[in-house]
């Protein structure tokens, strides 16, 4: 049995679609299932069982003979939330269980950490391991993120094989339930249909013209298949960043999602919400030197792919992955 956490949830949900694909339907989904409205992202998937977030420690413990991997993806994703409480219970504490888990049993472990913890990149975006301890994340959101990591690299026990991957500006299906937190593209596919036009926040940093912050924005069946390679791998242990390389404008975002509508630009910008405006990260560009060094040798989709992909395939005929 393959577990995957969170997999209810936007990344997960693509993931389960790939190793479906890749004939692997053995799989356990956890998730708080109570939340009905992201049903579309599992209900035609292919899986042995569901097992709830709060049941899932115990449950491990019961099957874990049956175990093969453990994809822990599952974790508090709001950048926006600001009760640190929130953060260590479903992040920091139960991140910890799992791994405690798949060190006593000998269960490899993959888990999400975030681009969110480099901060304002002070240091850089570096998957090395010596940096981590000097990071300083803008939210309790990357905070989190970065404590488990610290807490992770620190242990003398440790999965026979883990993986953190500290995922950059992901976009693609299965996102539709994520709110404000959704991708830029989601949001101007949704703007554009309703209004023509596309809103995008005005820069106020003066290094930044209006539109031109830079991300490292990559295509969710992309990190799909890296965690697909990790799975296989099981060597080489550690922090790896998982972005394309390359940092895009998202001026290329919104103007390549109206080329995908087939519809003319009208790009405008607004003022970015005071709640976030000093917490904004405006470069982020994942170095991933160190993945392709272990072997990952598969091409990202180019923004343009991704972006006419996403929108043609899933957006406008409102289908799932």
């Amino acid at each position: 049995m393959i577990v995957i956490t969170g997999a209810a949830g936007f990344i997960p949900s693509v993931l389960v679609t790939k190793l479906n694909e890749e004939r692997f339907y053995d799989l356990v989904l956890v998730d708080d299932f109570s939340k009905t409205e992201k049903a579309r992202n599992y209900d035609q998937k292919k899986y042995r069982c569901l097992v709830d977030r709060e049941a899932f420690p115990e449950w491990l413990k019961e099957n874990q003979r049956l175990v093969q991997f453990v994809f822990h993806l599952g974790a508090r994703t709001d950048t926006t939330e600001f009760d640190v409480e929130i953060f260590n219970k479903l992040n920091l504490n139960y991140s910890k269980e799992v791994w405690n888990i798949c060190v006593e049993f000998g269960l490899p472990l993959v888990y999400a950490s975030s681009a969110a913890t480099y901060g304002l990149g002070e240091h850089g975006y570096e998957d090395n391991h010596d940096v981590v301890d000097k990071l300083k994340p803008l939210n309790p959101y990357g905070e989190s993120k970065n404590d488990f990591d610290k807490w992770a690299l620190q242990q003398e026990r440790q999965p026979y094989f883990w993986a953190g991957l500290k995922f950059f500006n992901i976009y693609g299906p299965n996102e539709y339930h994520k709110g404000r937190m959704a991708s830029v593209i989601f949001h101007a596919f949704n703007q554009i249909k309703a209004t023509g036009g596309m809103k995008l926040f005005r820069s106020h940093n003066p290094e930044y013209k209006d539109g031109e912050q830079l991300r490292d924005f990559v295509y969710v069946k992309d990190v799909a298949e890296v965690m697909y390679f990790l799975m296989h791998h099981r060597k080489d242990s550690g922090i790896y960043n998982l972005g394309t390389g390359e940092a895009r404008t998202f001026l290329d975002l919104t103007k390549n999602t109206f080329k995908a509508l087939g519809k003319e630009e009208n790009i405008s910008f607004i003022d970015t919400p005071e709640d976030i405006r000093d917490k904004y990260q405006y470069f982020t560009e994942a170095n991933m030197a160190k993945l392709r060094s272990i072997g990952y040798d598969k091409p990202f989709h180019t923004l343009e792919e991704g972006v006419e992909d996403y929108v043609s395939n899933y957006l406008v005929p409102n289908k799932i992955h």
